[in-house]
């Protein structure tokens, strides 16, 4: 099952997938807010069993510092990074346990880890929904159920960075300007993959994965 905001793109995803794997189980397109109980109520009603979540919903806004930051901001980051994972896993957490080979992954950023300047809100959300991942790896020790985070450094998408700047494409390219080779989306599928295929009784917990230019979220080595 593909879940998203965006409808139209999950069509195409569902599509890509099903032309480049002939014979896949069938995909299922799912509107999601993660944001919105009614939404993700709606999506466990539609799933039958659930062996693998993978929380992929997030996103920056700004690039504040402390002194300017803009509270509705933070208060949007941690509605979709920290309580949108929450409130998705606690839905679906008991067709987890019931599968008895439950698998959750978490994708969180490096940002969770290492703090820069400018990063307060998204640090400060990322760091709790890391947490979070911690949390749930204590408490559910004694259920079939494994916990991984998976943090991504730079990665080159459509939308993150236009996201985070508003719309300014000019701001939304910087980022990745002079960046050789930045992670894209299928290099943190690909970990993602790994670590759900890894025998029921190895759990990885963490994947730490960037591009090789890339030493810390402020350290880059970018090409003239």
């Amino acid at each position: 099952m593909l879940a998203a905001r965006r409808r139209d793109r999950l069509d195409d995803l569902a599509k890509e997938i099903s032309e480049e794997v002939p014979g896949a189980a069938r995909i299922v397109p799912v509107t999601l807010d993660v944001t919105s109980q009614e939404s993700v109520d709606a999506l466990v009603a539609a799933v039958g069993g659930c062996h693998v979540l993978v929380n992929n919903a997030g996103g920056a806004l700004g690039l504040d510092t402390v002194e300017t930051a803009d509270l509705d901001d933070y208060r949007a980051m941690y509605e979709t990074n920290v309580l949108g994972l929450v409130r998705v896993t606690k839905a679906l957490l008991p067709k987890l346990i019931e599968s008895g080979e439950g698998h959750v992954v978490n994708v969180t950023s490096l940002a969770a880890h290492v703090p820069y300047e400018g990063g307060g809100g998204y640090n400060a959300a990322k760091h709790a929904a890391y947490a979070v991942n911690e949390v749930m790896r204590l408490e559910l020790v004694a259920k079939p159920v494994r916990i991984t985070e998976v943090a991504p450094g730079l990665v080159k998408t459509e939308e993150f960075s236009l996201v985070r700047f508003r719309g300014d494409e000019e701001r939304a390219a910087k980022p990745y300007q002079g960046v050789p080779e930045p992670l894209v989306a299928e290099d943190v599928a690909d970990c993602v993959a790994w670590a759900v295929t890894r025998p029921p009784h190895v759990n990885i917990d963490r994947i730490d994965v960037q591009p090789r230019v890339q030493a810390a979220p402020y350290r880059l080595h970018r090409e003239n």
